[in-house]
């Protein structure tokens, strides 16, 4: 028996008890405790979701294609799966502008699964990622205690995990926004899962985030704004970068709460700092208790005060024609 198998039987053990607990049917069993295993492994009822982080020395020598195949065997073993039921994925730097939601193929390996009641759809095996962010449960749980009498707006809503927490909690309207029409049918089959649907005030909207925030109205008590690190949809028209850009768009975001509305704001961009400018933001310990790593930073602001130092409209992310120099200077972090 390897290590990572041992590993994976001890964790997976005790992670089925706290999950049955939770209420979860999809958790992280194990996130790259061992150096020499860089893996993240997760449970998709029933089935097993396996993201490879490889090193250079691994892909140079090869060496990351005899530990895949150890992993796959040793997680068959230690959770009693089909290999048929184990999905893997490589978690690879892309170049700049390419997402992680592009398509890698049609098999359309759908599974749902439960949290806390509620009810999403999962693809295993047609996007690097599967389409609920596991990291964010405890941040989704937070929107659910809070929503009730709420305006909600979900903003880069992918397929809507958020807005189904507030529709549980409550939410007396909720806006749920995002550029891909992919994702935005799926957060439309993630409230029927749920019993809600989509009408005058429950709104899906296919936009581009950035023009929308730009050119909103109307007043909101809870925001979730989980942006990508960068962007550079050739439908937005300009680039999106989140370390350089998230001061423009928090202070936007902001100028759409109510006076005491409340905004949650998070990323995965690696090494991302917060403007210090922020004094008021409040720091969030959002990591769920199946994650060993901090895989995004998050953090809460109330209301609309504009802190010291920034001007409304500063900053607002550059058109793709103006920003070739920039894009050849930084490469940004990939997201997850």
């Amino acid at each position: 028996m390897s290590d990572f198998e041992n590993r994976l039987r001890k964790t997976a053990k005790q992670r089925f008890k706290w999950a049955e607990r939770e209420d979860v049917t999809a958790f992280r069993l194990y996130d790259l405790d061992m150096p020499e295993w860089p893996f993240a492994v997760d449970w998709y009822a029933g089935y097993a979701h396996v993201m490879e982080y490889p090193r250079r020395k691994q892909l140079r020598d090869g060496s990351i294609d005899e530990a895949r195949a150890e992993v796959v065997r040793a997680t068959a073993a230690a959770l009693e799966l089909p290999v048929e039921k184990i999905f893997t994925k490589t978690h690879e730097k892309r170049p700049w502008g390419r997402g992680q939601y592009e398509r890698l193929g049609a098999r359309s390996t759908l599974v749902q699964v439960k949290e806390h009641g509620l009810t999403f759809e999962c693809n295993l095996s047609d996007y690097l990622d599967t389409g609920l962010f596991l990291d964010h449960r405890v941040t989704r749980a937070r929107v659910r205690a809070e929503a009730k009498g709420q305006r909600f707006l979900n903003l880069f809503a992918y397929t809507g995990a958020f807005t189904v927490h507030a529709l549980a909690g409550g939410a007396v309207e909720t806006t749920t926004v995002d550029l891909s029409n992919t994702y935005c049918d799926w957060a439309e089959r993630n409230f029927a899962l749920n019993s809600f649907a989509v009408g005058p005030k429950h709104r899906v909207i296919r936009d581009d985030v950035l023009a929308w925030v730009e050119a909103a109205r109307g007043e909101y008590d809870l925001i979730v704004c989980d942006p990508p690190s960068f962007s550079s949809s050739k439908k937005m028209g300009r680039r999106f970068e989140m370390q350089r850009d998230h001061r423009w768009l928090i202070e936007r975001v902001r100028e759409l709460l109510s006076p005491t509305g409340v905004l949650y704001f998070s990323t995965n961009f690696l090494g991302f700092e917060l403007d210090a400018r922020f004094t008021d933001a409040e720091r969030l310990a959002s990591r769920p208790g199946d994650f060993r790593r901090d895989v995004h930073s998050a953090w809460r602001f109330v209301g609309r005060g504009l802190s010291k130092g920034l001007q409304r409209g500063d900053g607002a992310p550059a058109r793709v024609e103006r920003d070739e120099e920039h894009q050849q200077r930084h490469q940004p972090a990939k997201r997850r």
